[in-house]
């Protein structure tokens, strides 16, 4: 398989499973299609092209030939320089590595991350927050997440892979859309009672059930087992944490539980402060979960061989095509 073909495959993928839908998808790829127009010759330089078929930010090749053949994928939640050189001493022990995976994003993708915060208002207003408030709570949270980006080296990991001559290749949202879209239809169609039934569930899911082995499986933050779990949002897309004043708004809006990767303690507080149930799936076992939903529909007739590093364990499911 071409290295551009997965890199596609997972963008196409990504974009199905949105759980803002196929509309607001194509508007905001159609809002950069605009903003790339009314550019000037010289700005039109400096403008990424990707953006203008691939609305996740956070996901791009970051080193590596389009049409690179990928026979053997190392997949790693984090890849750090560390990371790259585990796939370079693969393969001088005899196991070629044709392709390094991340989840989180590196380089450019890491840079460009707050960019696709930009997509949370949309989720919001689905679940009940105007779409005017849901953006103004928005707008301060993605300058800050914006700010806290620009002093950090971004390039780190991507220049070694460069100098080993490695391919290298970051898939965030996607991954994170495949695991709202898999709770969030589980919930809905199971409608646990309580938040004992939420998180018994969850432990039914390898992924969590290995983490939970591990004394990092999911927990109640905010609440208890026999807390009503009513209606539930699972909100583990969208780049990172939005803003903590939402809090307030999915309450009136009559969301009665969170599900998520993680939380902060200042959003804790808020969530506690107006009676939010919160459930904390697990970070690292939800982007397992994510990438594993991911790397199905990638593989389905490819092929490739998985080998997983950096707190990644492959799950195969069997199911047909979604």
């Amino acid at each position: 398989m071409k290295l551009i073909d997965i890199y596609k495959k997972a963008i196409e993928t990504g974009m199905r499973h949105d759980p803002r839908g196929s509309d607001p998808v194509l508007k905001a790829l159609k809002r950069t299609e605009k903003a790339y127009d009314d550019q000037k010759p010289g700005e039109k330089e400096l403008f990424d092209r990707e953006a203008l078929s691939n609305p996740y930010s956070d996901s791009r090749i970051l080193y590596g030939r389009d049409d690179a053949d990928i026979r053997t994928i190392m997949v790693g939640i984090d890849i750090e320089v560390g990371e790259v050189l585990l796939a370079e001493t693969l393969g001088r022990r005899g196991t070629p590595v044709d392709l390094i995976l991340a989840h989180h994003p590196e380089g450019t993708a890491y840079a460009n991350l707050y960019e696709v915060m930009n997509m949370q208002p949309d989720i919001l207003q689905q679940f009940g927050v105007p779409i005017n408030v849901a953006e103004g709570l928005m707008e301060s949270r993605v300058r800050e997440v914006e700010r806290r980006l620009m002093p950090l080296n971004h390039t780190r990991a991507v220049d070694a892979a460069r100098l080993l001559d490695i391919p290298f290749l970051c898939i965030h949202t996607p991954a994170d859309n495949m695991v709202v879209n898999f709770l969030q239809r589980l919930f809905d169609e199971s409608r646990p009672v309580t938040l004992g039934d939420l998180v018994d569930q969850l432990r039914g899911i390898p992924e969590y059930r290995s983490a939970a082995v591990q004394g990092s499986g999911p927990k109640i933050l905010v609440g208890s087992k026999s807390r009503t779990a009513g209606k539930i949002f699972v909100d583990m897309t969208g780049g990172t944490e939005g803003s903590k004043d939402v809090f307030a708004r999915l309450v009136a809006a009559g969301v009665n539980t969170i599900v998520g990767m993680h939380i902060s303690e200042d959003h804790r507080k808020e969530a506690e402060k107006h009676h939010m149930n919160v459930v904390i799936a697990g970070h690292i076992s939800s982007d397992n979960l994510g990438v594993n939903l991911l790397l199905d529909e990638i593989t389905r007739e490819a092929g490739l061989q998985i080998i997983g590093c950096s707190g990644f364990t492959r799950v195969e499911r069997n199911s047909p095509p979604v």
